[in-house]
């Protein structure tokens, strides 16, 4: 309760003190209680950036991530597409369709887990033409040898050929800066334009260890068609699930066929490549990712960009919540 320098003086002289005084006294008073009182609530910074918003999970009776498991590569991707829905639902009639997997190496062979395996790779290029695609693409960046030298040793060229796809050498001509406009930490970048426009982009990632993501899996997998990867690695995670917000690949098929544990991503030794014959697939890639990290003991949430991508809505992690179909071929 404040008190008026009038009544302050008033009662002061009804205890005996001069006017003089107890102006004086109030002037004193009044000061020590703007410098020992309580100081005055700061101002309000700028509100925090809204929650994204809730992930619905479409009812369907295709599985909403599959996982097949077994010893032969092309029949577990079959498997797995088919409890999808079957090709047919990402990809239509004279659709041009990209396949990037990761043929990050020329001087290791698929087995050593540091490449997608070509079997995978090859499977997928049958059932798009399958289903009627106009042309069907493969290509990466290689950045260990030439993209030359990593097509042939990987193994992958000569599958896509006999599978009758095509290898695309991708070429510095084709990039282009492109906003990425739900973007939290880059808002642009330099990306493969065939890539932005293909009518469906399939992301078949090897699963991997990686010193600075953790894993490679889908998310980190799309670093292959951008630019100016060094720059990149600042601050990885938010900056994968950023590029992941813009690529938005329509199917991603999870290699872990082969699954490289330590080392990664470049290998080089076959102690470090554990055989967990597994395809897994989603058109959710949060959730592909989330599954693939289960293979190496962790949790979706345990990966940077994994965790990155659910905040800003890019899919689920939460494995409870959708259905899984696990199919043994």
């Amino acid at each position: 309760m404040e008190v008026s320098r009038r009544d302050f003086i008033r009662q002061m002289a009804a205890l005996g003190f001069s006017a003089a005084a107890a102006a004086a006294l109030f002037s004193h008073l009044a000061c020590s209680s703007k410098e020992v009182g309580t100081p005055p609530a700061p101002t309000p910074g700028p509100a925090p950036p809204p929650p994204p918003p809730p992930i619905t999970i479409p009812a369907s009776s295709d599985a909403y991530l599959s996982v097949a498991r077994g010893d032969s590569p092309t029949r577990m991707v079959e498997a797995a597409i088919k409890a999808l829905g079957g090709i047919e639902r990402f990809v239509k009639t004279g659709d041009n369709v990209i396949i990037k997997p990761n043929i990050c190496v020329a001087y290791h062979t698929y087995e050593f887990a540091a490449t997608t395996n070509p079997e995978v790779v090859a499977a997928l290029v049958k059932l798009c033409l399958g289903a009627g695609a106009r042309r069907v693409r493969v290509m990466d960046t290689a950045f260990g040898g030439s993209p030359e030298q990593a097509y042939v040793r990987s193994g992958i060229g000569e599958a896509v050929r006999a599978a009758g796809g095509q290898m695309e050498l991708m070429s510095s001509m084709k990039y282009r800066e492109a906003p990425i406009h739900q973007g939290l930490d880059i808002k642009s970048w330099h990306v493969y334009g065939d890539v932005l426009d293909a009518d469906v982009l399939i992301n078949v990632p090897i699963a991997k260890h990686h010193g600075l993501a953790r894993l490679t899996l889908g998310m980190k997998n799309l670093m292959g068609v951008i630019l100016d990867r060094s720059k990149f690695h600042f601050n990885l995670g938010p900056r994968l699930a950023d590029l992941t917000s813009l690529i938005r690949p329509a199917l991603t098929v999870v290699d872990a066929v082969r699954i490289l544990m330590n080392h990664g991503p470049s290998g080089g030794s076959l102690s470090d490549v554990k055989l967990a014959n597994t395809v897994i697939a989603s058109h959710d890639i949060v959730a592909a990712d989330a599954f693939a990290a289960t293979l190496f003991g962790l949790t979706g949430a345990d990966i940077p960009a994994t965790r990155a991508g659910e905040q800003m809505g890019l899919g689920t992690a939460d494995l409870s919540r959708i259905k899984i179909d696990e199919i043994g071929v």
